[in-house]
């Protein structure tokens, strides 16, 4: 029988080859298999001209970063509108308190540096944090302003906290400062905080 040729019986046909007892079958590829190498070649092509020689389409990295910086300017736009009086309301908001009251208290979050009675102290040891029960305030103590500053961060990182909007996402960032304004009183005075200079170093003694 030609190897070359169908089996009557509409068998596969095998080609006269050996190999340690095996032979191979000699049939050729379905269409539909084949078109579709052939799509795949032309596609790997076509795409290798457009991006790594004519710089036409944009990477996946760049897709993202564009599809990230939409969003954040979404939340830009959707923040700009809240204002103080929003801010008042939601602590007087029971669930929303309780819930900021929830992921202030987590560990590794807010409770780490501001302390359970958001005294900044604990036990009598001043913790990194500034206290957030009283009515002096560092960056302004007006509620959009400590929203600004939980969301964004301290102006200056070396001395102040990150920014948590990542991390928290912004439901549960004005959770946090719900339950932060609940411990004061709409209207109260604000005074802003000093920096206080390091200590000088004793005089050696002559």
């Amino acid at each position: 029988m030609d190897s070359k040729k169908p089996s009557p019986n509409n068998e596969p046909v095998l080609r006269d080859h050996v190999y340690d007892g095996i032979q191979e079958y000699d049939q050729k590829l379905p269409n539909w298999w084949l078109f579709t190498l052939y799509i795949a070649i032309a596609y790997f092509v076509i795409h290798w001209l457009c991006y790594y020689q004519l710089g036409l389409g944009s990477s996946d990295t760049l897709a993202m970063d564009k599809v990230m910086a939409e969003m954040q300017q979404a939340r830009d736009k959707q923040m700009e509108s809240i204002t103080d009086e929003q801010l008042w309301a939601l602590s007087r908001n029971p669930a929303a308190v309780e819930a900021g009251k929830a992921t202030y208290m987590t560990p590794g979050m807010c409770v780490t540096c501001h302390a359970p009675d958001l005294s900044a102290t604990l036990a009598g040891a001043k913790l990194p944090g500034l206290p957030l029960n009283d009515q002096e305030w560092k960056h302004g103590g007006k509620p959009i302003e400590i929203f600004k500053i939980v969301r964004k961060g301290s102006p200056d990182l070396s001395k102040g906290m990150a920014a948590w909007e990542l991390v928290l996402g912004m439901k549960r960032v004005s959770e946090v400062v719900a339950f932060v304004l609940s411990h004061h009183k709409e209207g109260e005075p604000i005074t802003r905080a000093v920096d206080t200079p390091p200590a000088a170093a004793p005089a050696a003694a002559k």
